[in-house]
């Protein structure tokens, strides 16, 4: 495994291995990795020649400073886990690096709707910053395949919408999201939460596997409704949303038959967590 931190370096091996055929494997992420990032880098092994895994904090996706500053960055232990997957290249670049020591300008990126409900409602302009990281890093790494898991299933179709907008070569891959034995999503962030507020954090994947259950016998609104109803009730959650849209529109869902494709999709607060999640209720 070579780690790499310039984009001129990352940039020449690419183009080296381009040269001899060698079709890229690429799984961004923000570091303090678990299993679902190793299960991403997996999967792209299985599928690619060479994997390129990317270790950046985006400052431009938080738009809570406090946010950035908590975020958890343990590069030396996320190498020694990369080291283990045998992931060819780790590209871990600085603010300075991949922006320069002006702010990114990231007005370019319009995502309509897509960017307004949900996760944009809650985090103005969060999806801007993604975007442009994730641009930056596409161009730069150039791969053939990016793998990216559905528990970020918003950013997931901003990404989609991404590639379609500047018509970028690169296919995108979902991957399911991975869980703990007790249904709770994996995420970097868990490791904020105090033992009583992990046990609290199982609402969410609870409230989702309830809403599938319930989805046989009630309509759309009444599901979200109850499920609103239920979390609404517990002191130690704070519940921002639970909505249930199209999954390639995220327009929500009254009837049942709107789309052959729906999501239940959640976010909350536990303590002073921010914790998000979501479940395919149909098909």
């Amino acid at each position: 495994m070579k780690l790499v931190n310039t984009i001129s370096e990352i940039k020449s091996i690419i183009s080296l291995q381009k040269q001899k055929g060698t079709t890229i494997g690429f799984v961004p992420t923000m570091g303090a990795l678990h299993e679902g990032h190793l299960s991403l880098v997996r999967r792209a092994k299985t599928e690619c020649d060479i994997v390129v895994t990317s270790i950046f904090v985006n400052p431009s996706q938080f738009n809570d400073p406090n946010d950035l500053k908590k975020y958890p960055r343990t590069l030396e232990s996320d190498l020694e886990l990369l080291e283990k997957e045998q992931c060819e290249l780790v590209f871990a670049p600085t603010e300075m690096e991949i922006s320069g020591s002006e702010k990114p300008d990231v007005s370019q990126y319009d995502f309509g709707p897509l960017e307004s409900v949900m996760e944009g409602k809650f985090r103005p302009g969060h999806f801007k910053g993604v975007a442009y990281i994730v641009h930056s890093l596409f161009e730069i790494i150039t791969p053939d395949k990016a793998y990216f898991g559905e528990k970020d299933f918003q950013q997931l179709t901003i990404i989609h919408e991404l590639v379609k907008k500047y018509e970028l070569p690169v296919e995108i891959i979902h991957c399911s999201t991975v869980r703990e034995s007790d249904g709770l999503a994996m995420s970097s962030r868990n490791i904020n939460l105090s033992e009583e507020e992990r046990k609290t954090a199982l609402l969410l994947s609870s409230s989702l596997y309830r809403a599938k259950d319930l989805s046989n016998s009630l309509s759309p609104l009444k599901v979200k409704d109850q499920i609103i109803k239920e979390l609404q009730s517990e002191i130690q959650l704070q519940l921002e949303y639970f909505d249930i849209v199209d999954s390639e529109k995220l327009n929500p869902i009254n009837e049942w038959n709107e789309s052959y494709h729906v999501r239940a999709c959640i976010s909350a607060y536990v303590g002073n967590t921010r914790l998000i999640d979501n479940m395919r209720l149909i098909p």
